[in-house]
């Protein structure tokens, strides 16, 4: 299941990527429409009644807002998740990979000085993200009775424990 707000247009790029790659891995996606508290837990609730089934949720401003509401129907369905940012794993949930943020808030800075000195800002090239982080709560996984090989855990930027 993949958790996507249709509003936002960075949530059907995000779908896109998944999409391409999920035949590649023998995965079937399915993408549900969620903007709201409501319309998340019934999805997940509705979701979880599947057997063999996992969560992956797209960065958006409904994911950030009811990202803790994602992590407890997550633990309480036993669902493996995959969250899009590191504060998600922090606050309980299972695994993240995404943009470095610190680095884009850096690229930021850099944009906005050069601005300030009298760039245009539409003489700026857009820029996308080089560095991605993945992070993983071992705690979580525990409580999910999975089973982590070290080679990922010695991938990962972040383990929490």
């Amino acid at each position: 299941m993949v958790v996507r707000d249709p509003s936002e247009s960075s949530g059907i790029g995000q779908l896109t990527a998944i999409q391409i790659l999920a035949p590649s891995l023998g995965v079937e996606i399915a993408p549900v429409d969620a903007r709201d508290g409501n319309e998340i837990e019934r999805a997940v609730n509705t979701f979880a009644r599947n057997s063999n089934v996992g969560l992956i949720v797209t960065l958006s401003g409904a994911a950030i807002s009811h990202r803790k509401l994602l992590i407890t129907l997550a633990a309480h369905h036993r669902l493996p998740a995959v969250y899009p940012a590191r504060y998600f794993v922090e606050d309980g949930g299972l695994v993240s990979y995404g943009p470095d943020q610190v680095g884009g808030f850096r690229s930021a800075a850099i944009y906005i000085d050069r601005i300030l000195k009298g760039e245009k800002p539409a003489d700026l090239p857009v820029q996308a993200p080089t560095k991605y982080e993945l992070a993983f709560n071992l705690k979580t996984a525990r409580a999910l009775g999975l089973e982590v090989p070290t080679s990922f855990l010695a991938s990962a930027d972040e383990v929490i424990e």
